[in-house]
């Protein structure tokens, strides 16, 4: 039983008439029940053509043996399309039936994706794909792309409605009328579903994603570019300014009887269905978190490359990325820690909370015990560093890292040479100090990648350990963000006061130790 009353009648056989498939007509007719549309097609034309009797010669009937429609599904996938357009999905034509009324046409608004597109022989074909892309997933989210022209065409339909409508004192908003993606998705989610044995769901990280072309209707949105010409500006990513949002915004913006002098409505059906240009599969980021140790004084946190020169063989970021990124077959990372060392410092104690964001990543369901290997293969793989803590967490969970960063605190461990000779009295006032307020101005060596600014922060508290006359351990407590080796040695003044100024003589900073991140993420967990 069609979800149609005699009130959509006229319109109906209208739209009918012009070429358009059932499912158009049931969103044009108000039809927002997902039920109607996923009557097969075959049987939507059928109830269709009972529903408008009695026929007449020009409506679109079947004939009793119809030459089957035939899914052009090449051997090495349905993405691979010749530059005419041939290729791909489409309808097989035969030219001793292009004058007869039962052939069955192409849609004149959806251009066929309510037609071919929607019948399990293509969702199969495109979950092939999607099972042959290696993805492990749970869900999935369907998304797809329309031809921008289709836009134009859905347009031309709903003012030739419109104004049958409003002969019958009826009204008909865009809003009214059921959106292409919107029944699209209704009718092949739950065939998806069937197929991959998985829900659909708006918020999974796995997507796939379906693009389709009509490379025979391309110039219907040429005449906007005239009328509208701000609306389609060049983009550098883009390989056309006919767009589909460019094409919605002067849909938008242009007068509806401009538009009636430059565009039929109702539009000829084309001879071919939609093409489809690309099946693709993608998977949201994966977040990876620990803490690192670092123990050499010869290595950069991150790639350290000077006008496209490697000054260092490898970074604290490659040796724990490189293999992340091959475990969870991801394409590529981005690391981010809670502050950074110098090349020649090293990080010690719990070591520094870091995250590594693995971007689409094909593998991404790890034990906990799968995570400790991987923890125990990175750690045989260099004795420059040692990670623990090794976990999967989500991206909102990241923000924990950087929460508060300027409140948090550090401790360090300084080997300190002065000029002078020094005795232990000269140094022990440095234990008395509290929470000693330094200004910094943005240090030289750092001032090519940092804006030039004077920044406040706290010495908590410091604590010497004599050597000899010429050096001393240095123990301090900060803020997070100070720059230590400036607050020794005062960085041409740029730093005050500074170790030197305190203690009247020049003082200069050998080694330096990271002993602490007081930065309480990732959680710790049991080896």
């Amino acid at each position: 039983m069609l979800p149609l009353t005699e009130e959509n009648k006229h319109v109906a056989q209208l739209l009918f008439s012009s070429g358009t498939c059932p499912r158009c007509i049931f969103r044009f007719c108000g039809v927002d029940l997902p039920a109607p549309y996923k009557h097969p097609s075959k049987e939507l034309l059928k109830e269709l053509q009972k529903f408008l009797e009695p026929e007449k010669p020009e409506l679109i009937l079947e004939a009793p043996n119809p030459p089957l429609k035939k899914i052009r599904l090449h051997e090495d996938g349905i993405d691979n399309l010749s530059e005419d357009g041939k290729d791909g999905v489409s309808v097989i034509e035969d030219e001793s039936m292009a004058e007869k009324p039962s052939k069955l046409r192409v849609c004149n608004v959806c251009l066929g994706i309510l037609q071919e597109f929607c019948e399990k022989g293509f969702i199969t074909k495109v979950c092939q794909k999607v099972e042959a892309s290696g993805f492990e997933f749970t869900s999935m989210v369907l998304s797809v792309s329309f031809p921008p022209q289709q836009s134009v065409r859905e347009h031309a339909a709903w003012l030739l409605v419109k104004q049958e409508m409003g002969k019958q004192s009826l009204s008909l908003g865009r809003n009214d009328v059921v959106q292409l993606k919107e029944a699209y998705k209704w009718i092949t989610h739950p065939l998806f579903s069937e197929e991959l044995g998985v829900p659909t769901d708006g918020k999974s990280l796995f997507e796939v994603s379906v693009v389709f072309a009509h490379p025979e209707t391309a110039e219907d949105c040429h005449f906007l570019g005239e009328v509208c010409p701000d609306c389609f500006k060049p983009a550098k990513n883009k390989q056309s300014v006919f767009t589909r949002m460019a094409v919605l915004k002067a849909l938008n913006k242009i007068k509806e009887e401009d538009f009636l002098v430059q565009f039929p409505c109702l539009p000829n059906s084309p001879k071919t269905v939609c093409t489809v240009l690309e099946v693709e599969c993608t998977h949201g980021a994966i977040f990876v978190a620990g803490r690192y140790n670092k123990y050499s004084r010869n290595l950069p946190q991150t790639p350290w490359i000077i006008d496209g020169e490697r000054k260092m063989e490898s970074s604290v970021e490659e040796l724990i990325s490189d293999h992340l990124l091959a475990v969870f077959k991801a394409e590529s990372f981005n690391f981010s820690s809670s502050g950074r060392e110098d090349v020649d410092v090293r990080t010690l104690g719990n070591g520094r909370p870091f995250a590594v964001e693995l971007l689409n990543p094909h593998r991404v369901h790890f034990t906990s015990q799968e995570m400790k290997e991987l923890q125990q293969t990175i750690n045989k793989s260099s004795d420059k560093i040692q990670v623990r803590d090794l976990q999967l967490v989500t991206r909102e969970a990241i923000g924990h890292m950087k929460e508060g960063e300027e409140e948090k605190t550090k401790t360090y461990s300084a080997l300190i040479w002065t000029n002078r000779a020094i005795q232990k009295k000269d140094i022990g006032f440095l234990d008395d100090l509290k929470d000693l307020k330094i200004a910094q101005k943005t240090p030289l060596r750092v001032l090519h990648r940092r804006p030039l600014a004077v920044r406040t922060r706290a010495i908590h508290s410091m604590k010497t350990h004599y050597l000899d006359e010429h050096h001393f351990r240095l123990h301090l407590k900060t803020q997070a963000g100070t720059y230590i080796k400036e607050f020794v040695h005062g960085d041409f003044g740029r730093t005050k006061p500074n170790l030197g100024s305190l203690m009247s003589m020049t003082a200069d900073i050998l080694e330096l130790d990271v002993e602490s991140v007081d930065v309480d993420w990732p959680p710790a967990l049991d080896d």
